[in-house]
């Protein structure tokens, strides 16, 4: 369990240290954030921030979880780099490098369009395609690869399984939703970088049950059947000190946006710890905040498209209370509230489930 805490350890210094230096450098090459002419006046402000923090939060992950195993090498009871561990910070690499295209396109256009919704969507379908395939393979001594082909809620509901193209879309489905709902959360100073921090929060307790009461060293009522759950709360904790060192930077009035970079990423990790966890029903709960917040933007799609008005003011839903004049600090500040709320429900109900199993 030491690996969790090097690993928060690292990812911190790694972040805060490593943010103010990409803060310079991308404010002497001009790497600005454009800002889309209909949003709230109040952003325009805010055009020439540099983006792309993103990249921070990737290598203070990375480097938390690399530096946590390196520290612990000559252990020979700590754990060693896992599948599981390298499947998850793979997606979210893979999809923080989709985002960096489009960021990167956005700055060089100096306009807020990067990607076509088009050739975003490939590249989050290609790189869950890749996830889900690899995370069927490398079974360990007891068979348990990284994911399974079961609905899981706390655990696998083994009445509901899937063949192998219809786990292959559900996969596509639970990384396109969360990566695109944490992309749409990040419309404030702070907002994704702290919700995600909650939610992450919440992993690393949850991962860590999962490794004091897994079916492979205890095996009782109750156990846990995931892979590699210590590694998976090594991961989580990383992603937890990364996001908080950037936030030290990001909280407004933000000196750095973590773009499309480290949205995209943060969703990515999110959708891969709900399937190697098999938790990805309880994630809706944890990460309802940003569920909320890709609603809200349907909601308003579908109100407006058979009514001819809308719903919000503004969608996301976090500009709606902009426009109603609610300082940005305060929605921010009373979002996170609701993205703790939420991961402390999800707890309980992570909880309440273990209760109710061995009572």
């Amino acid at each position: 369990m030491k690996q969790v805490l090097f690993a928060s350890m690292i990812a911190l210094a790694v972040s805060i240290t490593l943010t103010p230096l990409l803060i310079k450098w991308f404010a002497r090459i001009n790497v600005r954030q454009e800002i889309r002419v209909d949003g709230p006046a109040s952003h325009q402000t805010k055009a020439g921030t540099p983006t792309m923090g993103g990249i921070a939060i990737l290598i203070g992950m990375w480097a938390g979880y690399l530096g946590a195993h390196l520290i612990e090498v000559h252990n020979a009871a700590s754990p060693r780099i896992t599948a599981s561990g390298l499947l998850v910070l793979g997606l979210a690499t893979a999809l923080g490098f989709v985002g960096f295209t489009d960021d990167l396109l956005k700055v060089r256009k100096r306009r807020n369009l990067g990607l076509t919704a088009t050739g975003k969507f490939i590249g989050q379908i290609a790189t869950a395609l890749i996830f889900g395939v690899l995370a069927l393979r490398f079974p360990n001594a007891a068979g348990l690869a990284p994911a399974s082909r079961h609905v899981s809620y706390v655990r696998d509901i083994n009445t509901v399984s899937f063949g192998l193209v219809s786990f292959l879309v559900a996969v596509c489905v639970v990384v396109v939703a969360w990566s695109n709902a944490v992309n749409i959360t990040d419309g404030l100073d702070g907002l994704a970088a702290g919700s995600m921090s909650l939610a992450l929060g919440a992993y690393v307790v949850i991962t860590s049950w999962q490794y004091l009461n897994a079916c492979a060293t205890r095996p009782r009522i109750g156990c846990y059947d995931v892979r590699d759950p210590l590694d998976l709360a090594v991961v989580c904790a990383a992603g937890v000190a990364a996001c908080m060192g950037f936030l030290w930077w990001n909280a407004a009035p933000a000196r750095i946006f973590m773009g499309d970079t480290g949205s995209l990423a943060l969703g990515g990790m999110l959708a891969g710890l709900s399937i190697t966890t098999r938790t990805e029903l309880l994630t809706v709960v944890v990460g309802a905040l940003f569920v909320a917040e890709i609603a809200s933007v349907l909601l308003q799609i579908v109100v407006f498209r058979t009514t001819r008005s809308r719903l919000f003011k503004m969608a996301p839903f976090h500009h709606h209370f902009e426009l109603s004049k609610w300082a940005e600090t305060t929605v921010i500040v009373r979002f996170w509230v609701l993205g703790g709320v939420a991961a402390s429900v999800g707890l309980a109900l992570f909880y309440g489930e273990y209760l109710h199993i061995v009572g």
